[in-house]
């Protein structure tokens, strides 16, 4: 037995070496490789001294024409210095993903975890989630950083808000709440970056800054269009997700947009640039523009008479690099010019160098840093599949349920699957996707539970016939249950296309009725799409059971879809660690709740459209303008922000809930007569935000017969009256998995800065004094707030 232990142990080092040695030999060439004579003892190799000096002194090497190639995506190898070509440019959306040139599959990476889109992941309002996964993908980026397959910078999250139902790159984003897009913005870059002091494993970038939401709508397109933004809308709505970013996620990078803001292309404007992002967040590290937006300022929106004025204005805006030649063309004669100094440039590459420095990328031999070891077999591990799993289960949404769901194996032994979107396999991963590992698609999902009759019904998703349909019919007829995957893909919604409606498209509602009416038992809907749908026929048709909003749900989509329409899961295997099987046999699986996915954004009616353009960026009614999102439209809704029904029934109570709160107010401003209490609210600035907040404890009880995950949305509104008030904002939420029968205690700290406060019309954010209320599901709560003006005489 020793011998064989010992024959086995010499095995596998032997293998480990060969992996290893592979890996070095795949790697391409670095920097400060201490076998270079010519290199090793450059002062910017030397890993004891502090990173301002190394910088500076690698800085000092270069000649400007060298610095000149280094302000570009696809920076220039320095061979004199033993530094390598980068190319900054790879995008980690919801997974590794080769849309960038810095990242392609092949030979030992052929493909990497697919995690549903961005949209679905957000439904899930679950933030360890999203930081796991960001860990995972950073993972899997490193690893075959290691290979020589991919970067270190990874441009991503797209953090936007999506603020009309139209926009094809919504689905790139967490909603339209700028509060839920702050939290996921800044726990899935903590996820990507996985600081450890200063080192980074991958540098993240959130983008596009700012009041980007518009692609190409009714002849206007993100090159030349002008966002009109109110300092207020900024203030509150389009900034807040980046802040959170940069402030909270203590993200790497930025990118600014296409479009100008106020008649100034982002990338030019030092106000955004310098002054918000680096001067009032506090960026550390590098502004990169959109990839050619630079060019885009010169050629198409025509900002400056020169094109070395355009580079000129950019970097002394604050842009350090560009995704595009435009500075590596135009930079020289902006110099020569003087329209900008060799200084500028170098405080441009101070702020990426440092990030590349923090990497590890001057560090010498890879394989002897942190994540050196990473490697093909940390890629699509079962551990990370089954992870993308889970993350779809939790971001599908039940819109409707007359009862029908969940299907049983029992009584629904055939079930009849039916749609363009039913056996799809690439339209679950959406847009700026990689190569998944592998996929299952909804057919194959279901076929686990039951005999599935299969019909598409229509050629495409375009469903631009009916010739398909009496087969549709009759698959349902013959069907113990009638599940119909129907909805968009790319064709439909994506980068630079917009959608003109928001009906299903093409004779995809006839397709579903006419099944519906079929259907030997209950219909189920299942809607496959990154933004809303106005499926009121289908909410409306007592023939249609249920309905559920699945988005683009991953590489496991399928299987998912159907453990959710079959109300199972494998409750041993909830845990984000550790290695898993994707595929469980059935006779395994017990019935319990899983989804508790909830929408992140709201689902208009299709008349909606017809009154809002898309390039009226007002977020507030005014006039005949409904105004947009939760916050503040006020009309009808096919389905509200925050909707998701539950196979389970929960109620919620107050158990310790104040009801008088105070804000502090600070002494020292008063003192100097520099204060302001206008309009019965108080400046943000001139209270005392760090005083402990108030303590709600909200007790959530399963009354129903199953155990069920609940997710937890707490709102706050305004005292009514003010002029600066909004419907409701959403302040915190929580999932809770809550066994039937029992109750769960959250605890919500209350903050009035944070959580009670309101943006005027200068962009000044303020706490109004009065009566609020906070809204937990159908429980008001009232808090009546007064500044606390003991001692201090005004």
């Amino acid at each position: 037995m020793a011998k064989s232990s010992s024959l086995f142990l010499s095995l596998f080092l032997l293998i480990a070496a060969a992996a290893c040695f592979s890996l070095v030999e795949s790697r391409p060439p670095f920097a400060c490789d201490p076998r270079n004579g010519l290199t090793r003892s450059l002062k910017f190799c030397r890993v004891n001294l502090p990173l301002h000096m190394r910088v500076r002194d690698l800085i000092g090497r270069l000649t400007l024409a060298e610095k000149i190639r280094l302000l570009v995506n696809n920076a220039i190898a320095v061979p004199r210095l033993g530094i390598q070509g980068y190319e900054w440019w790879s995008e980690a959306l919801h997974g590794v993903s080769n849309v960038g040139p810095g990242t392609k599959f092949g030979g030992d990476f052929p493909g990497a975890t697919s995690f549903p889109q961005v949209i679905t992941t957000a439904a899930a309002f679950n933030e360890s989630l999203w930081e796991q996964i960001g860990r995972v993908v950073s993972d899997e980026a490193r690893a075959m950083y290691n290979g020589g397959m991919a970067g270190l910078t990874y441009w991503s999250p797209n953090v936007n808000i999506f603020r009309d139902p139209r926009w094809g790159r919504g689905q790139e984003t967490p909603g339209e709440d700028p509060v839920l897009a702050g939290k996921y913005a800044a726990r899935y870059v903590r996820g990507l970056q996985s600081p450890t002091g200063t080192r980074l494993k991958v540098a993240a970038c959130c983008k596009h800054y700012t009041a980007y939401d518009i692609d190409n709508w009714n002849g206007v397109d993100r090159y030349h269009f002008n966002a009109r933004v109110s300092k207020q809308d900024l203030a509150d709505t389009y900034d807040v997700p980046f802040k959170a970013c940069v402030v909270e996620g203590k993200v790497a990078s930025v990118m600014c947009s296409y479009n100008q803001v106020n008649g100034k292309p982002t990338c030019a404007d030092p106000d955004l640039l310098k002054g918000t992002i680096r001067g009032q967040w506090g960026l550390a590290g590098y502004i990169v523009s959109d990839c050619d937006s630079v060019g885009v300022m010169y050629d198409t929106q025509h900002f400056t008479a020169t094109p070395e004025e355009s580079a000129a204005d950019a970097i002394k805006a604050g842009l350090d690099l560009d995704c595009g030649p435009f500075l590596a063309i135009h930079t020289d004669m902006a110099v020569r010019r003087g329209l900008i100094s060799e200084t500028d440039v170098d405080m441009a590459l101070a702020n990426t160098i440092t990030i590349q420095m923090r990497l590890g990328m001057f560090d010498g031999e890879p394989s002897a840093q942190p994540y050196g070891n990473l490697g093909p077999r940390d890629v699509c591990t079962p551990a990370h599949q089954q992870l993308a799993l889970e993350a779809a289960r939790q971001g599908i949404v039940l819109l409707k349920n007359s009862g029908s769901l969940p299907l049983s194996t029992t009584r629904h032994r055939t079930v009849a699957v039916i749609g363009p979107n039913s056996d799809v396999t690439v339209t679950m991963i959406g847009n700026y996707a990689g190569v998944a590992c592998g996929y299952t698609s909804p057919l194959q999902g279901i076929a686990r539970y039951a005999r599935a009759i299969h019909q598409p019904g229509c050629s495409d998703i375009a469903c631009g016939t009916n010739n398909q349909f009496e087969l549709a019919e009759a698959a349902s007829r013959n069907a113990d249950a009638t599940v119909l995957v129907m909805g968009l893909d790319q064709s439909i919604e994506a980068e630079f296309r917009d959608r003109k409606g928001l009906l299903l498209p093409g004779l995809q509602q006839e397709l579903v009725s006419r099944v519906a009416r079929a259907s030997r038992g209950p219909t189920v809907l299942v809607l496959m799409s990154g933004g809303p749908i106005d499926v009121t026929f289908a909410k409306n048709d007592p023939r249609i059971s249920a309905i559920i909003w699945a988005g683009y749900p991953g590489q496991a989509g399928g299987t998912a879809i159907a453990d959710v329409l079959f109300g199972t899961t494998n409750p041993g295997n909830l845990s984000f660690s550790g290695h898993f099987n994707v595929e469980f046999p059935l006779s395994k699986l017990i019935f319990i709740y899983i989804t508790g996915g909830k929408l992140p954004m709201t689902w208009y009616p299709q008349d909606y459209v017809a009154k809002v353009p898309m390039t009226n960026m007002g977020m507030r009614p005014s006039g005949g303008y409904p105004g947009r999102t939760y916050r503040f439209y006020r009309g009808p809704v096919v389905f509200p922000f925050g909707h998701g029904l539950s196979y389970t029934t929960f109620r919620h109570s107050l158990a310790i809930a104040p009801t008088d709160l105070s804000v502090l107010l600070d002494t020292n401003l008063f003192a100097t007569k520099n204060y302001s209490l206008s309009s019965n609210a108080v400046r943000v600035k001139h209270a005392k935000c760090d005083s402990p907040s108030s303590l709600f404890h909200i007790d959530v009880e399963n009354t129903g017969n199953m155990d069920g995950t609940h997710t937890l949305l707490v709102f706050s509104s305004p005292p009514a009256g003010q002029k600066w008030s909004l419907n409701k904002q959403l302040i915190s939420f929580r999932r809770v998995h809550v066994v039937a029968g029992s109750k769960q205690r959250v605890k919500i700290n209350v903050n009035p800065c944070k959580h009670l406060s309101v943006v005027d019309e200068f962009g000044i954010q303020r706490i109004p004094m009065g009566s609020h209320s906070l809204h937990i599901g159908d429980l008001k709560h009232s808090i009546s707030l007064q500044a606390n003006l003991e001692g201090i005489k005004a």
